[in-house]
């Protein structure tokens, strides 16, 4: 039974009662507080425009480990090329903005709707979200934005302008950063041949309260 959550009380079900489909709670709100609780125990909203907030935990998470990084031999020369130059937490609104107008493949319309934006940008102006940018030529051409939780980056969406930009930002926050872990949340095949994989919520949630 999915639950209904309130506005008034900021609490989730355990995320092990989600259905087949990962759908564990409606309602709601995305205040931080809420937010920053539902990813400190494995759950996230997803949903789109016009419809209830739906919480999600799924049972198999697709992540990514930092030293199972695929990385292949062209990329390897478009990083050395500096054709690409990588920034931390420098224009988080503007890759969000980028994220919710490139979308998501196969789906119709964004799923990063204008209360969805103003909630991550609060929780990057608390510290909590934290973003990759790629630029060429001074111009924003990738990137990706997530939330960081102990040693996890829980990985919210990312978008690439010209091709290999979004690679780019990937690699670079496995290699420059010190997370053990990148929740990519959705499979893709381009993730999955980078080295992502999945494994069950239970050891996800171990590495989320490991500090």
């Amino acid at each position: 039974m999915i639950i209904q959550l309130s506005k008034d009380k900021i609490w989730f079900p355990a995320p092990e009662l989600a259905d087949e489909d990962g759908l564990l709670a409606i309602g709601g709100d995305l205040s931080a507080k809420r937010l920053l609780l539902a990813y400190r125990n494995g759950i996230f909203p997803w949903f789109s425009e016009g419809d209830p907030i739906l919480w999600y935990a799924p049972n198999e998470r697709f992540v990514l480990f930092p030293e199972k990084l695929k990385v292949s031999s062209s990329m390897h020369k478009i990083l050395r090329s500096g054709s690409f130059r990588i920034t931390y937490d420098q224009a988080f609104t503007g890759v969000i903005n980028a994220c919710a107008n490139s979308g998501r493949k196969d789906q119709e319309g964004t799923w990063i709707t204008d209360t969805m934006k103003s909630a991550y940008i609060h929780l990057y102006n608390l510290g909590y979200a934290h973003s990759v940018e790629v630029w060429e030529n001074d111009l924003l051409v990738g990137g990706l934005y997530g939330v960081q939780i102990n040693h996890v980056f829980c990985g919210e969406s990312m978008f690439s302008n010209v091709s290999n930009a979004s690679k780019a930002a990937l690699i670079s926050l496995c290699q420059h950063k010190t997370f053990k872990l990148i929740d990519c949340q959705v499979y893709t095949s381009h993730l999955k041949s980078m080295g992502a994989d999945f494994i069950s919520l239970e050891e996800y949630l171990v590495f989320l309260n490991d500090i």
